[in-house]
């Protein structure tokens, strides 16, 4: 869940270094540092965010044309200056920065230190530098030096290795992201393409065991064995300015901002003019008739929208299961023939998602990923991509792509009915008309303005508690899980019917309860809400304002606009987002940055 940066080019890149670790600081920023290339090559890092390295860069002032950076979260050893990477060989001579996991780390460095080689940090990083050091010691030259060493390496990795005697980038990745951006004769390298966004649009997705070597003779892909490949070159649609805050204080209130474009996006050109067609260009007619049952595997925000797809699922009589990846690859369920696995993950790069879908292909299953990267190693692995077109999202807290999510996912729905009956659901006209006009619906509850009134009360509290049913169930932990990323205070989501069942004891009246309402359930869902009344909870209700059978009981209103039940959801989660901000702004935590998370998790 590191970012990783290196950049080949005209001029110093030590500014450009920076800038591309601070448009990646969502993905790490325990530590940050760089390693440039001029008469010697120059190493500055340290413990704390980039700002804290911007100051160490500017006192040192290292200068160079060829260089590498790298922002950690941490996985082994704490944020240390030691730990920081870029890390060296013996002699300072070799610079690697890495993302991902060294799993044999513990028997190389016995090997290495065995040999009289010596380490400075905790890190399973530090023995690539050292194995580059040994296999020159041993008479190769710097390529195959690199390749001998990532051959020894066991886990999930990119790297990206810069040596004092020579005017070379070599990288390589295995089950971490990596990408080439190409602007003229300057090269860059990143775990991300923000990292290079405001420079070039133009890249190249590097696979697992491609080997790259960026030089004054432009850039090289080959495999492990050396053997020539070449990779195709695409124009990413993503503007630049979308790595940009854009006047906002931060990226996630931006992103929440951005929902009625992003899901407009997510619905362009999918939806046929009357509302009785879903377009779905990725897949021919018929593509999903031998489906009948469905598996999920998602984590964290991604498995909320899937449960949420779940229910538009149960509503079409299509069985399905919603399973965390984290569980799913090492406890399998069956698999039929007729089984589709789709796996649900924002950046495509989710080591336990990917690793769920590696397995369900392993064992024969059909796979298909719903994801917003277009290059990521999920769209391009498996069998099938639907892609939810959210745009770059940079706040650690998905917002936007939740959204996107459980509409993509309900598109979808709509098309595998088709293809497996030949007609689409009843409720498809419905459902797909209130699709085109959820980012308006959007808009209007992004213009509302209660949260700020109704959370001057509740700011403070002991616990926040989230309830809801059927596709309130999973906005429900979606918005505990938004709270506590953010806040840091303790929230908990249920499915209401299960508050009875142990929750309620904790309930009182410092626990403030948000229910949604959906438009279903509701005589039990206001049974649900009268049960937390009577242990002197508050309750703020989630609905739309004129449904008096739900404002006349609980205590506080976020309203939503009238749309079907099926997509009031959406817009209640919105409202918790907004909520979620409130609170953590009115605490200064640093929302974009929450302590011990990052954005993508590339490590199972």
């Amino acid at each position: 869940m590191c970012g990783i940066v290196g950049r080949f080019g005209d001029g110093d890149v030590v500014d450009s270094l920076v800038t591309g670790l601070t448009n990646l600081e969502y993905r790490g920023y325990d530590s940050a540092g760089i390693a440039v290339l001029d008469d010697d090559l120059s190493v500055v890092k340290q413990a704390g965010e980039i700002s804290e390295l911007e100051a160490a860069v500017a006192e040192t002032r290292p200068s160079g044309s060829v260089g590498i950076g790298h922002t950690r979260w941490s996985t082994h050893g704490p944020p240390t200056d030691e730990n920081a990477h870029p890390h060296v060989d013996c002699e300072g001579s070799i610079a690697v920065v890495h993302n991902g996991i060294i799993e044999n780390h513990e028997a190389l460095r016995n090997e290495l230190e065995a040999q009289g080689h010596e380490f400075t940090s905790d890190t399973d990083t530090e023995v690539i530098p050292h194995l580059v050091e040994q296999a020159l010691d041993e008479g190769a030259d710097h390529e195959t030096a690199f390749r001998r060493t990532v051959a020894r390496l066991e886990g999930s990795f990119a790297v990206v290795v810069l040596c004092r005697d020579e005017e070379r980038l070599y990288a390589t990745r295995q089950g971490s992201p990596l990408v080439l951006g190409v602007d003229g004769s300057e090269y860059f390298l990143a775990s991300d393409i923000p990292a290079f966004l405001e420079e070039t649009r133009d890249v190249v997705y590097i696979e697992d065991e491609d080997v790259v070597t960026v030089s004054d003779d432009g850039f090289e892909v080959t495999d492990l064995d050396g053997d020539p490949v070449d990779p195709d070159r695409e124009t990413v649609d993503w503007n630049p300015e979308a790595a940009t805050k854009k006047g906002y204080d931060h990226f996630m209130l931006k992103e929440i901002h951005e929902q009625p474009h992003a899901v407009g996006q997510s619905v362009r050109g999918r939806i046929g003019g009357d509302f009785t067609d879903v377009q779905l260009a990725e897949f021919e007619p018929g593509t999903f008739s031998d489906v009948r049952n469905v598996q999920f595997v998602a984590a964290g925000t991604s498995f909320h929208a899937s449960l949420y797809a779940r229910q538009f699922l149960f509503d079409r009589g299509i069985p399905t299961h919603v399973y965390s990846a984290g569980e799913y690859a090492t406890n399998p369920p069956p698999i039929d023939d007729d089984t589709l696995v789709v796996g649900v993950t924002q950046s495509g790069e989710t080591a336990d998602t990917l690793a769920s879908l590696r397995h369900a292909q392993a064992v024969g299953a059909r796979t298909l990923t719903v994801t917003n990267v277009v290059g990521s190693t999920a769209a391009r692995e498996f069998d099938d991509a639907l892609f939810i077109r959210a745009g770059p999202e940079i706040g650690v807290a998905a917002t936007k792509t939740f959204s996107s999510q459980v509409v993509t996912l309900a598109l979808f729905v709509e098309r595998l009915v088709k293809d497996r009956t030949g007609s689409y659901s009843d409720d498809a006209p419905a459902l797909l008309s209130n699709l085109s006009s959820l980012p308006s619906h959007i808009e209007t509850v992004l213009h509302d303005g209660s949260v700020g009134h109704v959370m001057q009360r509740y700011r403070g509290e002991d616990a926040y508690f989230f309830i809801g049913r059927a596709e309130g169930y999973p906005v429900a932990l979606e918005g505990a899980l938004k709270f506590k990323e953010i806040t840091y205070e303790h929230a908990e989501g249920f499915a209401a019917g299960e508050l009875k069942h142990g929750p309620l004891a904790l309930v009182g009246p410092n626990t403030p309860v948000f229910a949604v309402f959906t438009g279903r359930n509701v005589e039990k869902m206001l049974a649900n809400v009268q049960e937390v009344k009577a242990r002197g909870a508050p309750v703020i209700g989630i609905t739309h304002p004129d449904h008096e059978a739900v404002t006349s009981v609980v205590d506080d209103v976020l309203p939503i606009p009238k749309t079907v039940p099926a997509l009031r959801g959406v817009l209640a989660n919105v409202q918790l987002q907004l909520v979620s901000y409130d609170v953590a702004d009115a605490l200064g935590r640093d929302i974009d940055k929450p302590r011990n998370l990052a954005k993508s998790v590339t490590v199972e």
